[in-house]
């Protein structure tokens, strides 16, 4: 599958997969984050939800959603009627990109080439697990499963089929509602959200 991977042992196990990625040096990341952010859930989880990349307080924990945009999905996924440990979560980026502000690390978008050079872990991810369905949140995490770039609004909420038959919705990412100031709005756009979520739960009911 790659050239990282060439003469080793198949992973074929969430743990083989986590000591490959904490050794990872595909690209500059890892030389200024904390550690790397593996995925968390269980191996037969039904959804998979991916994310952007780690921040801060994933950095520091080593887990992913764990900080203000992880407890919006939280609140989401119980609102949407599923739950978050049948779920497996992780990021489309498994180092945190930042811009240091003093004592402080900005978020900083991940690049096109991080994306892609990331990319493989997701791909093992969505192997071992095996998910019925994924839900990319945000567009970073769309252009890592689709290959290509993707605009929310014109994806939001359809299922789209991407290499291996893999079935992925688009939606938006949690920390994109933390940025929202004004109150009606925000109570408006998490609506939106969390009927993306319903409608994913839907899906899985009926294949059930």
């Amino acid at each position: 599958m790659d050239e990282l991977l060439s003469g080793t042992p198949a992973i074929t196990t969430l743990a083989a997969l986590r000591k490959a990625e904490a050794a990872c040096k595909r690209c500059p990341l890892y030389r200024h984050a904390t550690q790397v952010v593996p995925g968390e859930g269980s191996a037969k989880a039904r959804l998979m939800f991916v994310g952007e990349q780690p921040g801060n307080d994933e950095d520091l924990a080593g887990r992913p959603f764990v900080g203000p945009a992880g407890r919006m999905l939280d609140r989401a996924i119980e609102d949407a009627g599923l739950q978050r440990a049948q779920i497996f979560v992780t990021n489309a980026v498994k180092h945190f990109k930042f811009e240091p502000r003093g004592k402080r690390r900005l978020h900083k978008r991940p690049s096109a080439h991080e994306i892609v050079r990331c990319r493989l872990w997701n791909e093992l991810e969505r192997k071992i697990v095996a998910p019925e369905l994924i839900v990319a949140l945000g567009a970073s995490a769309a252009r890592s499963l689709v290959g290509r770039p993707v605009t929310i609004a014109k994806s939001r909420g359809r299922v789209l089929e991407i290499d291996g038959g893999d079935r992925v919705v688009v939606t938006i990412h949690p920390s994109y509602l933390l940025r929202i100031e004004d109150a009606a709005d925000k109570a408006r756009e998490y609506r939106r959200f969390v009927a993306d979520l319903r409608a994913c739960a839907k899906i899985l009911a009926r294949a059930a």
